[in-house]
């Protein structure tokens, strides 16, 4: 296996486990329960991966960085909106 698959394995089964509590947040709009400085913290460091993929050329790196990018930055909002 190649390091680009075990990458993109690696990074589809992270992805994948964030999604459950990313719709949640996002049907429910209930945030209550979620960390307003652990969602700001994590969506910087997804932003920084996002950035290392680019440098790297890495298209696992970029592409599951930049999904949990955008779904990590809706539940922020969400949160800064609804508390």
């Amino acid at each position: 296996m190649s390091d680009h698959w075990l990458g993109a394995v690696a990074a589809t089964l992270t992805t994948i486990a964030f999604v459950p509590q990313a719709l949640k947040a996002i049907r429910s709009r209930e945030t209550r329960g979620i960390s307003l400085v652990m969602y700001a913290v994590f969506t910087l460091g997804i932003a920084f991966w996002f950035g290392y993929g680019i440098v790297l050329g890495s298209w696992p790196m970029i592409v599951s960085n930049a999904v949990t990018f955008v779904l990590a930055a809706t539940i922020l909002v969400l949160k800064l909106r609804y508390g």
